[in-house]
């Protein structure tokens, strides 16, 4: 069975902690947190390395506007995913053909580099009896994305989020996304975008994944 390492609150104790007992949440098999004044001690270290010193007056605070961009660009560690999609609504005068939300803004960081992932989300779920409000569905884009990511394991995080807790007939996640490591260094081709998808359920049949991009593409 696969497991994590998980620390204490006091930082004193390592505990081993089983993939199924775990919660959605990222943050529930991390580590012990750095506090506010380690992570921009670090950030003043960076700054450091790359040959600027943090104590002249263009960079004293940028240690603190740092850690604060931080807790926003990575504040989908915070988020469960459960509780976002637990509230359904089952009165929809019979509907049930699919759901399609696109192009959600999709801003994302890079794992490899730390660098951001921008790009676009569409996503569908063809409902099974119930529907969740559409800014869900937007929520839950936001709530993987908001992490360190990789564009795949983003793909199919979201796709098993509705999957799981929605229990729709077929569920469809396609990110096109541009990703600043390949652009902003390395091979530095800024016009390329990666496309990912997958499609679940009813959407693998022929019929419903041609219907899926007739309305994504309008």
């Amino acid at each position: 069975m696969d497991a994590v390492l998980e620390r204490a609150n006091d930082g004193s104790e390592l505990k081993v902690i089983p993939d199924d007992a775990r919660g959605d949440t990222v943050a529930d098999t991390a580590v012990r947190k750095p506090s506010r004044e380690e992570a921009e001690e670090a950030v003043r270290t960076l700054i450091r390395w790359a040959g600027d010193d943090p104590t002249r007056e263009g960079l004293l605070d940028t240690p603190k506007r740092v850690t604060k961009a931080y807790k926003e660009f990575f504040k989908g560690y915070e988020d469960d995913p459960a509780e976002i999609l637990s509230r359904t609504f089952q009165e929809v005068a019979g509907y049930d053909d699919m759901v399609v939300l696109r192009g959600i803004k999709v801003e994302s960081h890079c794992e490899h580099h730390m660098v951001p992932v921008l790009g676009t989300a569409h996503v569908a779920y063809m409902p099974n009896g119930s529907v969740v409000g559409i800014s869900k569905l937007a929520r839950i884009v936001e709530a993987y994305a908001k992490r360190l990511q990789t564009q795949e394991t983003m793909t199919a995080q979201i796709a098993d989020a509705i999957e799981k807790y929605l229990d729709p007939k077929g569920v469809a996640v396609v990110i096109d996304a541009t990703h600043s490591c390949m652009s902003c260094r390395g091979v530095k081709h800024s016009d390329v975008y990666t496309i990912t998808r997958q499609f679940r359920g009813c959407f693998k049949e022929a019929d419903q994944e041609r219907r899926f991009w007739d309305l994504v593409r309008g």
